[in-house]
């Protein structure tokens, strides 16, 4: 039926039950428990690749560091490449210069054999440091000669993902890619969302990652 001149018309429209409504709140509530009980594993993805190098970020905590060297022993990795950007002069670590330099000095530091630890620095960026890390390492194992096969990247927690994913990015084909997913002891990860702490890390990294898989670009070289 046309109305208003034939402006509008009439159509029937399809609605849900009761019944139907009460299912599509099951099925939505049983996909939003999947989702925050699924959400954790996924984002810490522990998946290292035997034999390789093994990389960790310079700004790492101690007790981090002290991982890496037990991952470094127990899986005999061929060498140790800390990464990181500058130190702002302000800074109580500005005498390390960058981030790589003061993570090597900490693996040092612990006991680590100096000659298997290599301290990469990467340029000063404004974003996209763990891209831009990745490609200060590949850059820098290529002008030494070395074949970088397979990389595994030290990372905590939930960022392990997008880390192994952005060094994906940056090594393209050339290399194989795992990933060693310490515990992050801030919170429970089987109940993140039971502190400040778990669910801002665990939202955080979830858009961080969606950010990287999907509008990340790596830039033409």
């Amino acid at each position: 039926m046309r109305l208003c001149l034939g402006l509008f018309q009439r159509r029937q429209c399809v609605v849900p039950t009761l019944r139907g409504w009460l299912l599509m709140l099951l099925v939505a509530g049983a996909l939003a428990v999947t989702v925050v009980r699924g959400i954790h594993p996924f984002l810490a993805v522990h998946d290292p690749k035997p034999g390789g190098v093994l990389v960790v970020e310079g700004w790492s905590s101690e007790e981090s560091m002290r991982d890496v060297i037990n991952e470094f022993k127990l899986n005999h990795y061929d060498a140790i490449y800390s990464i990181g950007g500058p130190i702002e002069d302000s800074s109580p670590l500005a005498q390390y210069k960058t981030f790589a330099e003061y993570g090597a000095v900490v693996l040092t530091g612990l006991g680590c054999d100096p000659k298997v630890v290599h301290a990469i620095p990467t340029p000063r960026v404004v974003k996209d440091r763990t891209y831009s890390s990745a490609v200060a390492l590949k850059a820098w194992l290529k002008s030494k000669g070395i074949p970088a096969t397979t990389v595994n990247v030290y990372s905590t927690g939930t960022h392990a993902r997008r880390s192994r994913l952005l060094f994906q990015k940056a090594f393209g084909d050339e290399a194989q890619i795992g990933v060693v997913a310490s515990e992050n002891r801030e919170f429970d990860p089987r109940r993140w969302w039971t502190s400040s702490v778990g669910f801002r890390n665990v939202t955080s990294e979830a858009i961080a990652y969606c950010y990287a898989r999907c509008l990340f670009h790596p830039p033409a070289e």
